[in-house]
């Protein structure tokens, strides 16, 4: 059965009958999980088995666990920091980068653990100290520090068998609003964001990045639709200038930025047809069902082929991950960089 190009989420900790329809529906591609989702390490791999015996190939499972106040997974794994943490602690980037790298391997290693595929990470956004909902969620105020940092995480995560998806393409570090509640417009010309806010992107894609995010921001100066809508930023920039040969996927459909392209099934086809290869349905169960029932028929076989290389590699599960050194050691150094500030933005249940 082919990937479609939905990813959806459930409803609680256990496959409701409806759960289980609409991620048998040859729509459905991938599910996004949350912290509802979530009571222990137990019932999550029971989960994540019963979501993998469905399908064949198995349904692509995501999660957003960048540390920090985005983190969907707590108890029985280890509380990441604020990426911002990392340079702020090291002082000097040869020592930040080996702890990003560790901190990477030590997300993706718990998570393949449970068979998790990947995280929404890492943020590639620049901390410009205007965008609230970025934040701490970047690696830091300047498109070197982003780059070499989130280079960095994205390497330490392949390590432990898992992908990685750079969001929020061309960045969305220069807007005050949160596109979770409304639409941001960012009025800079093309030329100060390919300087400076598309660089980290450009730098992981050189590296063999797997997966972009892009925002639901404006950029109008470039074009009127938002970015994840637009031809130009999808097709123009990102697959024909900047060569990115991975998986596009829509951020979450349901927050209200996406409003501006209509009703859920017109706001998934025209992402699709801007450039991406798959959508994200969230929080919402009938919009889930509109956006599913609305592409049906869809295929699309160079996506396919590109979903079916973000399947995580096979590792260690968790009592033997446990033993690991590396995982003791990567954790002495979370909690050294862990603070309470990391949760002063509760940012709710948008995937982000």
């Amino acid at each position: 059965m082919l990937h479609g190009p939905v990813m959806i989420d459930l409803l609680g900790t256990e496959m409701t009958p409806e759960d289980r329809e609409r991620l048998l529906h040859p729509a459905t591609g991938g599910v996004i999980l949350f912290s509802r989702n979530y009571s222990s390490t137990q019932q999550l791999y029971r989960l994540i088995r019963e979501i993998h015996e469905l399908r064949s190939p198995h349904l692509l499972i995501a999660v957003d666990q960048e540390g920090g106040r985005v983190q969907r997974f707590r108890e029985g794994f280890t509380r990441l920091p604020a990426v911002a943490a990392i340079q702020a602690a090291e002082g000097d980037m040869r020592r930040a980068k080996q702890t990003a790298r560790e901190l990477g391997w030590l997300m993706a290693a718990e998570l393949r653990a449970l068979g998790i595929d990947f995280s929404f990470a890492p943020v590639l956004d620049i901390d410009r100290g205007i965008s609230s909902v970025i934040g701490d969620r970047s690696f830091g105020s300047t498109a070197e520090a982003v780059g070499q940092l989130a280079g960095a995480w994205m390497l330490g995560a392949r390590e432990a068998g898992m992908v990685s998806v750079g969001k929020h393409f061309p960045g969305h570090g220069a807007v005050q609003a949160d596109s979770h509640l409304a639409l941001p417009v960012d009025d800079r010309p093309l030329s100060a964001i390919l300087a400076e806010d598309i660089q980290p992107f450009v730098r992981l894609i050189d590296n063999g990045l797997e997966g972009i995010m892009p925002a639901h921001v404006i950029f109008s100066a470039c074009d009127a639709e938002p970015a994840g809508f637009s031809r130009f930023w999808l097709q123009d920039v990102l697959r024909k200038q900047l060569r990115f040969q991975g998986v596009v996927f829509s951020d979450d459909l349901s927050m209200a930025a996406a409003e501006h392209a209509g009703c859920y099934a017109d706001r998934a086809h025209a992402a699709l047809q801007a450039g991406c290869d798959m959508v994200l349905v969230c929080n919402n169960p009938e919009g889930a069902v509109e956006v599913l029932d609305a592409l049906t028929d869809y295929h699309d076989p160079v996506a396919h082929s590109r979903m079916v290389r973000l399947h995580g590699r096979p590792a260690r599960d968790l009592e033997r991950l446990h033993e690991d050194a590396r995982w003791r050691d990567a954790t002495m150094l979370a909690a050294s960089l862990s603070t309470e500030n990391n949760l002063a933005l509760n940012l709710g249940e948008p995937d982000g």
